[in-house]
């Protein structure tokens, strides 16, 4: 026996790791220990929230509560990531990682308001999840007990998971020849572990995909969307304006169709491994790269340049679970204020996983068709050219005709 708990709160999604947590904790921590779990709605979908209740109480646990953070999530996390065009090395747009901080802020409120002397999550000891959640909990509250099972018991598999399930009676909706690890909210979905594990694999995507279709089975008449962005978000498709919340959803309808957004990678986590995971991100990849496109003639080139490394470096930071650093903080107020002239439309076609741009237009352009042009003009005089590669090349000329 472990030590004793009076309450704990237990991060809650229903799945696996976390539906036999429930016995276990009651196990290991004291038969008469009050487990009260917390799911937050993030967008994972009305499949994975019916029932939740039931099963939770069914398992031992005393209450649950659900609280829809969707609207949270999209403004004070995914929106920023945006604005900052931010992507974990090169191609991972950050889908797991927005949720984490905020469900962690979230637990320790219930727990304070619970009266609750530890928090416990179903991470592994291998993931970046882990550490996402607890910075996240000791940001608010550094004294508070962390209970992380998958670091402390005897469970070694997935196999002996659902050995266990079976054994205490708990209902799950998942098999062993198809539990994929996998992660859902409105922004993406994540696949990991089978045969994913080995990257000589390829994914069997008419086995995995949940949010749209193979680029081979998307229609082979394009789609064509107009996005309209205000401050560097988006806040209209087709000249509808809408939440953010609902254009994440509209695209993720329209790209998931088109078989946009799907991304196989093996990425370097944070605890130092390489894992592979296959993404799919419909709705964020076609925002992105429309934000992108519009920041192309509405930034100045030291602004622009700028800010592709703050990105990079905004994006590792929210991967490294670093959300409330002072330095993430600074990093926003800079993209904020970047972000201020972007603003207009982009029109995009979606044909077969692929983004097209077809158009750009903002008020705030910085783009001359004038002075850019081949044909006559009178503003630029090419002349002065000869004097400022003589300048800007004085050192150059000047190190390599020593003599």
């Amino acid at each position: 026996m472990k030590e004793k708990h009076k309450k704990i709160i237990l991060s809650y999604s229903g799945g696996l790791d976390t539906s036999i947590m429930i016995p276990w904790l009651k196990e290991n921590y004291g038969e008469d220990c009050e487990i009260i779990c917390v799911t937050g709605n993030v967008g994972q979908g009305d499949s994975e929230l019916v029932g939740l209740e039931e099963k939770a109480l069914n398992s031992g646990a005393s209450k649950l509560y659900v609280l829809d953070l969707r609207e949270e999530l999209v403004n004070d996390f995914i929106a920023p990531a945006i604005k900052a065009s931010a992507v974990y090395e090169k191609a991972y747009l950050l889908g797991t990682t927005f949720s984490r901080p905020l469900i962690a802020k979230k637990l320790v409120e219930i727990a304070e308001s619970e009266g609750a002397d530890a928090i416990c999550h179903g991470c592994t000891g291998k993931g970046n999840d882990q550490v996402r959640f607890e910075l996240g909990i000791k940001a608010f509250n550094p004294n508070i007990k962390i209970i992380a099972p998958w670091r402390i018991w005897n469970i070694k598999s997935r196999a002996e998971e659902l050995d266990y399930a079976e054994k205490h009676g708990i209902k799950l909706n998942t098999t062993r020849e198809e539990s994929y690890s996998k992660d859902k909210n409105l922004w993406h979905l994540s696949h990991e572990g089978l045969d994913l594990e080995d990257p000589k694999n390829a994914p069997d995507y008419d086995k995995i995909l949940e949010m749209g279709v193979s680029p081979e089975k998307a229609p082979d008449k394009p789609t064509y969307i107009t996005i309209g962005f205000s401050n560097g978000l988006p806040i209209s498709i087709n000249g509808e304006k809408k939440s953010l919340m609902d254009i994440i959803y509209k695209l993720n309808e329209i790209g998931g169709q088109n078989g946009i957004g799907i991304v196989d990678m093996v990425e370097n986590r944070l605890v130092g491994m390489k894992s592979r995971g296959v993404y799919e991100t419909p709705g964020g990849s076609i925002i992105y790269k429309a934000h992108d496109a519009l920041e192309t003639i509405c930034l100045d080139k030291d602004t622009f340049r700028f800010k592709q490394n703050i990105g990079v470096k905004f994006a590792e930071l929210l991967y490294e679970a670093k959300w409330y650093s002072p330095l993430r903080k600074a990093l926003q107020a800079f993209i904020d204020e970047a972000s201020k002239t972007v603003n207009g439309e982009v029109k995009l076609k979606l044909y077969k996983g692929n983004i097209i741009i077809m158009s750009i237009d903002s008020p705030n352009s910085l783009y001359s068709t004038k002075t850019a042009s081949f044909d006559e003009d009178d503003d630029y005089n090419q002349a002065d050219a000869e004097g400022f590669i003589n300048l800007y090349g004085l050192s150059i000329i000047t190190s390599n005709n020593k003599n």
